[in-house]
């Protein structure tokens, strides 16, 4: 099940495209984000992707398959491209990791040793 969640705390169950294109369009500047999470039975891990409206009018995108070491980052001033972004993982499409530069930055989740 795909569970959208505002930084403000409200929840959409199985949101719409409309949904989650409001929800992103209402994120105000200052950090302020929204989570989009796969939650499904057997399915290990924390699979979401994520987006920060930064102070400087650019959203951080993150998406994470599973475990740390599969968690990445990228950034852009279109919200056009977050959108589709969003729209595409939660559709589970094969290419939706296309029109961006992304870094793994999974070693910043890595448990300590």
């Amino acid at each position: 099940m795909l569970i959208a969640t505002s930084g403000r705390g409200h929840v959409v169950k199985r949101p719409s495209k409309p949904a989650i294109a409001t929800m992103l369009a209402n994120l105000q500047r200052g950090n302020e984000h929204m989570v989009l999470e796969r939650q499904e039975e057997g399915r290990e891990g924390d699979w979401y992707i994520q987006v920060l409206f930064r102070d400087n009018n650019t959203y951080q995108l993150e998406y994470r398959d599973g475990v740390a070491a599969e968690h990445y980052q990228t950034q852009t001033v279109s919200q056009e491209k977050v959108l589709r972004a969003l729209l595409d993982w939660a559709a589970d499409k094969p290419d939706r990791r296309e029109g961006f530069m992304w870094n793994n930055i999974g070693d910043m989740f890595a448990p300590d040793l």
